[in-house]
């Protein structure tokens, strides 16, 4: 007899790159390319030195426990970043606290916000193609994942009509994702104005993850958060947090260091939560990070790099593919003259370039899966085999 599990693990679909490890199981890529990997959202930039010595200094916390809420020291650089980033005012003891990685924290704060005791099945509303983490993250929370659409020809824009007046009566948390992974949609103001007007009439937390923010093109107009658009708006920050990461703005992935703010009476019980869960951020980790928070030179030279890649490269793949330069973020969102599934393993057998297929990162909704027909290529090698990859992408599309 097998040993009792929750079942709704079984409920869980495989991730976006396992489906990709089963898709090509007897693909043999062309011998003649070398593989130009472009399917996983993962920094490819060097780490700064100072991040890494100053991670090595820290090593000497490794002979204490560290708190759950992370030392001062590093809420009052989170907070004084925010201040700088954003124009927002936060206080560092109730409204900041420092996780291991945006998707941890991403996943655990649904187990902590979500209530199945009121007579009905929660809803957790997300975009739709959408990160996994945020289906995950409903299911095992006794929720039921719904997925609005953003489809390309309503500017990748919510489609709120999907859920009738009964059901949003049962949304308890709604994920938004500004930089948008896949797509690099960044909500307007007054996209964060008719969401809140939302909030407000049936009293769902939004929960805002922002790990994008810090990869765009114009110096002068940068993406809107969550936390800021409630300022603008003359709001607190009832029922709204915010989830942001240094993976992608210091390209340290490996560090696991982000932080969640905002309304601080939830934040209050997601640190209870924490507590137990047992998930404080090592020290070293910290010391790292609030190096890393408080400057911005690496940051705007990791921009440099990301700007200067999508300069070159969009306008090679845009004479093929359906795509243009996105909102922000890294990816390309980019439409396929073939089934996505069809031209990602073609694309590997004969040119040896991975993307990943847009079907894999939605889910069908409204009788639509609006990942489908579309790959999403991350520019995060190099210039040099970004290029590369583009010229072989221009190749295989004229074969086909």
């Amino acid at each position: 007899m097998n040993a009792p599990v929750n079942p709704r693990l079984d409920l869980l679909q495989p991730y976006p790159f396992e489906k990709l490890r089963a898709l090509f199981a007897g693909v043999t890529p062309n011998p003649q390319y070398k593989e130009i990997k472009l399917s996983i959202g993962e920094p490819q930039h060097a780490t700064p030195a100072f991040i890494m010595e100053a991670l090595a200094k820290g090593l000497g916390g490794l002979a204490n426990y560290p708190v759950t809420a992370g030392v001062p020291q590093l809420r009052t650089a989170i907070g004084r970043w925010c201040e700088h980033r954003y124009g927002i005012e936060l206080n560092p003891d109730s409204e900041i606290l420092p996780v291991n990685g945006s998707r941890e924290a991403l996943f655990s704060f649904a187990q902590t916000v979500i209530d199945p005791s009121r007579g009905y099945t929660p809803i957790v509303a997300s975009p739709n193609p959408f990160y996994q983490i945020y289906e995950g993250a409903a299911y095992l929370a006794g929720a039921e994942p719904r997925f609005l659409n953003n489809l390309p020809e309503n500017d990748f824009a919510f489609d709120y009509a999907q859920l009738s007046e009964a059901e949003w009566q049962r949304v308890q948390l709604f994920y938004v994702c500004s930089p948008g992974n896949p797509t690099g949609k960044v909500l307007s103001l007054d996209d964060w104005k008719t969401l809140f007007a939302l909030s407000d009439k049936y009293g769902f937390i939004i929960a805002s993850d922002e790990c994008y923010s810090e990869i765009y093109f114009d110096e002068n107009e940068r993406p809107i958060g969550g936390l800021q658009a409630a300022k603008l708006l003359g709001r607190n920050f009832d029922r709204l947090v915010m989830f942001s990461s240094l993976s992608k703005r210091s390209n340290v992935p490996g560090m696991r260091s982000g932080f969640i703010a905002g309304d601080a009476k939830i934040l209050k019980q997601y640190l209870l939560y924490r507590t137990y869960h047992g998930c404080a951020m090592p020290p070293p980790v910290q010391t790292a990070s609030i190096a890393a928070w408080q400057d911005e030179e690496h940051v705007a030279e990791n921009r440099r790099l990301y700007r200067e890649k999508f300069a070159a490269v969009t306008p090679l793949v845009t004479e093929v593919l359906g795509t243009a330069q996105p909102d922000a973020g890294f990816y390309l969102w980019a439409k396929t003259p073939i089934a996505d599934t069809d031209f990602a393993r073609g694309l590997l057998e004969h040119y040896n370039v991975v993307v990943l297929p847009g079907s894999f990162l939605a889910r069908e909704s409204d009788g639509v899966n609006p990942g489908a027909g579309f790959v999403r290529i991350a520019l995060v090698a190099s210039l040099e085999e970004c290029l590369e990859a583009a010229e072989r992408i221009r190749t295989f599309c004229r074969s086909l």
